[in-house]
């Protein structure tokens, strides 16, 4: 098999006999799965790089003032930033939030022709969900290329490392051109023209084969011009593979593009994200043109070239067109969907906003390429060998004001002490190491079910929860943590508990909870009583997660969307006390920092209601309305409230408890959700 010339045009492929439908099928879907596997195998590389580089971050919200002064561990991003981790961190997060960008096209690709996209599968996970795919002997980027193979890439590990020359050559490989793939393969492949860049159809494909069995594709751009040139096969009959495949209907997903409370604009609004109503036209000129466009999005993005993808567009004037779409973010959208405070809680430039436009000039490539030239830059792992140790001023910033800071709440100094003790503890790294896993996998387990069922929300805060994760695991030791740490798994007979020694059944003590029900939002919350910290939930379920903390516009401005229907009767569920999974608040185990904000929205604040459960007996642990309830207010200790729930559920069993136990060192060193 020969390799084709780049930039060449391969003739269009008409006229296939339909005896050959079920492979071509087989093949289009096996791509399907690849391209999702490839944009997730990029998010936990890219977020625990991002994450190793040395600083702390704020934590603010509008109109909240009770962090005012305070510094957490991990970087996050500037709006103006200056020294040269401000303006790496800053790249490598707009490169991250594209990715899950090209996750979600990859995903609703794949169920527009028929396939639920799985991201807990073996190419790149345990069983138990540990990350194979990162390691020192790790030479593969799956489904592209191992780096043996390559003349420049020899030396790179596919590994969790700090920002260092490696991962800058690691990112590099990922997103390179295609014109400079080939010639890095070209010593190898002088001889053999099968492992790489394979034509379509694919030589001695088969219906029964699947995602393991595809070719190398190369590069990440070549992997979709193959899927383009697959949905564009014409038959006997006269349709296309993308006409024969194409779902009506199906579940399509939207984080970027969508409108809603919270997230006024539309990010990118040159192009869709996913299939609508519109599309339902069984495959036509359309929707198969939108799926040109969205792989496109994906190559322009990522390499800087979507000429090769969109040749395959059904519409000889579209192809012909000078200026082609932008896939760039809307600098407006962004300021409205991803607004930012100061430490007082007025407004503030948006970080966010300010990160992702500036690098939205340059493709993926590019970007590492500037990231690459600013090295050496000051990681933690830098930091930690130089044998510093956390104090409290590296906690502070000069609004604090230890006389005004709350008191329900460890001071800067306990949160420095946590943070070096864990350092010093044995144990810590494989800790820390299963919590950053578990708290992917909490997402992962529920992007599966994500896109089967139009109606759930994707649990967006555990993506910063999960970097939370990560930033505290270089924070704390200055190394990444081992993602191939397996998650252990729950019990379904077992009624686990929400954190520290609020055990439901069995004795009472200061454990917390265990490992297996680590997660960073609701959306990743399986069970009974596994409810955490952060922003209440109606009791009723079905609001987004942390959703309170993104109503941010006010009435005639630009970012404003009417909220639902006031509801003053609204009950909320209880830390550590909800019914079932996906309700209750966020993150497991509760930072000792957390405090709720405004649940209500009114001005001035007023108090909300939670309700509480009791649980019957293992299998099933029925939860049984305990008929009663308690107040929260705006500023009221999350742990403490949920100490106050499980103390009301203790007594209805005839067992009181007495005062909670100080907390742990990693609820000490967590910083609050965001």
């Amino acid at each position: 098999m020969k390799m084709p010339v780049l930039g060449s045009t391969q003739p269009a492929i008409t006229r296939r006999p339909l005896d050959m439908l079920d492979t071509d099928k087989a093949a289009v879907r096996a791509i399907a799965q690849a391209a999702v596997s490839v944009e997730l195998f990029t998010i936990p590389l890219y977020m625990a790089t991002m994450y190793s580089i040395h600083g702390t971050h704020q934590v603010n919200s509008k109109g909240i003032t009770y962090y005012e002064g305070r510094q957490w561990p991990g970087m996050g991003t500037t709006a103006r930033p200056e020294l040269k981790e401000q303006k790496a961190f800053n790249i490598i997060f707009s490169v991250f939030i594209q990715e899950m960008l090209h996750l979600q096209m990859a995903a609703n690709l794949a169920t527009a022709i028929g396939t639920a996209p799985c991201f807990t599968g073996s190419e790149l996970q345990s069983q138990d969900h540990g990350w194979t795919c990162y390691g020192t002997q790790c030479t593969v980027i799956p489904h592209i290329v191992d780096l043996q193979d390559t003349s420049g890439y020899r030396h790179v590990r596919v590994n969790l490392e700090e920002l260092n020359a490696n991962q800058c050559d690691l990112f590099l490989a990922i997103e390179q051109p295609e014109e400079q793939a080939r010639a890095q393969l070209a010593e190898f492949d002088k001889h053999n023209h099968t492992k790489y860049f394979p034509e379509v159809p694919f030589v001695g494909w088969t219906p029964g084969k699947h995602v393991q069995d595809l070719p190398l594709f190369g590069t990440i751009g070549y992997m979709y011009e193959c899927y383009a040139r697959y949905i564009s096969i014409e038959y006997a009959d006269g349709q296309t593979l993308w006409q024969k495949l194409f779902v009506n209907g199906s579940v399509q997903q939207d984080m970027f593009n969508s409108q809603v409370q919270g997230h006024a604009r539309a990010e990118f609004p040159k192009f869709d994200t996913c299939f609508g109503p519109q599309d339902q036209d069984g495959g036509q000129t359309g929707s198969f043109n939108k799926a040109i466009d969205m792989m496109a999005a994906i190559t322009d993005q990522g390499e800087g070239s979507e000429a090769a993808i969109r040749r395959y567009r059904r519409d000889a004037a579209r192809r012909l067109m000078a200026v082609q779409p932008d896939y760039r973010e809307d600098l407006a959208a962004l300021k409205c969907d991803y607004p930012s405070y100061a430490n007082n809680g007025k407004d503030a430039e948006s970080r966010d906003a300010q990160a992702r436009h500036d690098s939205a000039p340059f493709d993926h490539y590019e970007r590492f390429g500037q990231v690459k030239a600013m090295l050496p830059v000051k990681t933690w792992a830098s930091w930690h060998g130089e044998g510093q140790r956390w104090t409290e001023a590296m906690l502070t910033n000069e609004r604090y004001n230890p006389a005004t800071a709350p008191r329900n709440i460890p001071a800067p100094a306990a949160v420095a002490g946590a943070l070096n003790r864990l350092k010093d503890a044995s144990g810590t790294l494989q800790m820390l190491s299963t919590v950053a896993t578990g708290a992917i996998y909490g997402i992962t387990s529920v992007l599966d079910k994500y896109w089967l069922n139009q109606d759930l929300d994707f649990p967006y805060p555990s993506m910063v929860g999960a970097g939370d994760r990560m930033a505290i695991c270089w924070a704390v030791l200055g190394q990444a943590p081992n993602l191939a740490t397996g998650v252990p798994l729950a019990e379904k007979s077992v009624l686990y508990h929400a954190c520290q020694g609020m055990h439901l059944e069995g004795e009472a003590s200061s454990t917390c909870a265990a490992l297996a029900v680590y997660h960073t939002c609701r959306g990743s919350n399986g069970c009974h009583a596994q409810g955490g910290c952060g922003f209440a939930q109606a009791d009723t379920g079905g609001s987004s997660c942390g959703h309170s903390v993104k109503l941010a516009a006010s009435p005639g401005t630009p970012c404003y969307v009417p909220p639902p229907p006031p509801q003053p009767d609204k009950v909320y569920s209880a830390p550590s006390d909800n019914k079932c999974g996906g309700f209750g608040g966020c993150a497991v185990p509760i930072s000792a920092s957390q405090l709720y904000p405004n649940t209500t929205g009114k001005e001035p604040p007023e108090p909300a209601t939670m309700t509480l459960y009791d649980f019957g007996p293992a299998p099933d642990h029925r939860s049984i309305a305990l008929g009663q309830t308690m107040s929260f207010a705006l500023g009221d200790n999350v742990y403490d409230k949920a100490w106050e729930a499980y103390g009301k559920v203790m007594a209805a069993r005839g067992t009181p408890v007495g005062a909670p136990p100080p907390p742990t060192d990693l609820r000490l060193a967590l910083p609050p959700s965001t």
